[in-house]
């Protein structure tokens, strides 16, 4: 009852069915209300209009001309909100903008390829893709969807799994040839690294020591945006970089990239998200269908590194 009385278009729609029922008892009838609760809403509609709609003195319900005219344009306007709640059903096929921001590496090498695959399913939807590292808020930057990589803050946000992978740390040949293969995580602080211009929530370099893990904050030669920059700085030789294995996994196996410290690897993973607003209201079809879309079609492997008889490294998926 308190939602009806503090609904306009819920007064309309009684005094409606009261007119074209005939009378207060047959509409709350079909309501499962009261005949005094109807009369009381119709009673408050009057009085909220500061006019007489129907003459209640005679046996047989009467619209005043007021009401009449009343009635009318209710009729339109409730004939109206049903085509608007029609159209927007109909919006339950994926259709009209999306705006989604990636993670570059993983939007390049996994998200990218699948896009047209997407369109060509959901003709009716377009689609604007902004790559970037930076942890960007979904509502300034009017982003439907964005893919992160790693810890997920704490917000109102709902997420979507849609990957997970190992960290590893690599140089390049070159820089290994010139400055040495560390053999502890303490010998870092006489080498070159890579780090990122943006926070982190985890500031240093995680390596195992016994029963323990203990960050190193090796201080950076250079530092980068993204993930991508991250990755070409340590294929030139410029230090040592901690990437995803999903990432590097190709340098590795092509010995453009080789592993570092690997006996000290704490073997943490990075979970992949999908993340997109979807509290206080029905989920967008169109974001609906890309997060399921992705997550039905990336596959992902999560794959070790192996070191083979002849010293290359391989990526070894376990059953």
């Amino acid at each position: 009852m308190s939602r009806l009385e503090s609904n306009r278009a819920a007064e309309m729609e009684v005094f409606v069915r009261v007119v074209d029922l005939g009378g207060f008892t047959a509409a709350a009838r079909s309501f499962r209300l009261t005949p005094s609760g109807v009369s009381k809403l119709v009673s408050r509609l009057e009085g909220r209009l500061g006019a007489r709609l129907v003459n209640r003195s005679t046996r047989r319900l009467q619209l005043t001309p007021e009401g009449e005219a009343f009635y009318q344009r209710a009729l339109r306007i409730l004939a109206d909100m049903e085509e608007a709640e029609r159209e927007a059903g109909a919006g339950t096929a994926p259709r009209g903008h999306l705006a989604v921001n990636s993670n570059i590496p993983f939007g390049m090498r996994y998200v990218m390829p699948l896009v047209p695959q997407f369109l060509a399913q959901h003709p009716e939807v377009t689609l604007d893709i902004v790559l970037t590292d930076t942890v960007v808020d979904l509502m300034e930057e009017r982003a439907d969807v964005a893919i992160r990589v790693g810890p997920l803050r704490s917000s109102q946000l709902l997420a979507r799994k849609l990957a997970t992978s190992r960290m590893v740390l690599v140089a390049s040949p070159d820089y290994l040839a010139r400055c040495g293969m560390p053999k502890t995580p303490a010998e870092l602080a006489d080498h070159r690294c890579i780090g990122w211009t943006f926070p982190r929530t985890i500031r240093g370099w995680p390596f195992r020591k016994g029963e323990r893990i203990e960050e190193i904050l090796p201080p950076p030669a250079a530092r980068a945006s993204d993930g991508e920059a991250v990755r070409l700085l340590a294929l030139g030789g410029a230090g040592l970089a901690r990437l995803a294995v999903f990432h590097v996994g190709p340098d590795i196996e092509a010995g453009r990239l080789v592993p570092v410290l690997q006996s000290h690897n704490p073997g943490d993973r990075e979970d992949i998200h999908a993340v997109y607003a979807g509290h206080g209201g029905p989920l967008p079809a169109r974001v609906r269908a890309f997060v399921d879309f992705l997550a039905h079609h990336i596959r992902m492997p999560d794959p070790s590194l192996k070191r083979s008889a002849d010293g290359s490294w391989r990526l070894h998926v376990g059953r």
